[in-house]
């Protein structure tokens, strides 16, 4: 039998993690009251503390923080393969000339 993997909104999530910071509950108490295992709750707990303006954004969807630094890695990996490119084409022609 596979289990169907459980979806959880946005405000049960932030609802889950005031329990346990603003009301001082412990994880495992939580965990057990609400059905929903305790590395859950640690992960979406790091997750609020983060900071972020919007740290459940669900349905696979990334925060547009995380989305920004997606983005900018990327680029800058293009940027290093340019980078690289240009290095061994400089090599290439340095050869040549002498």
């Amino acid at each position: 039998m596979v289990k169907k993997r459980r979806k959880f909104t946005k405000e049960f999530k932030v609802e889950a993690v005031r329990l346990i910071v603003e009301e001082g509950r412990g994880t495992a108490e939580v965990s057990r009251e609400l059905g929903v295992g305790v590395n859950s709750l640690d992960r979406w707990k790091k997750k609020y503390a983060e900071g972020k303006i919007d740290p459940f954004p669900g349905k696979g969807r990334l925060s547009p923080e995380d989305a920004e630094l997606r983005r900018l890695k990327r680029e800058n990996e293009v940027l290093r393969m340019e980078r690289d490119i240009l290095k061994k084409a400089a090599a290439i022609f340095s050869k040549d000339s002498l």
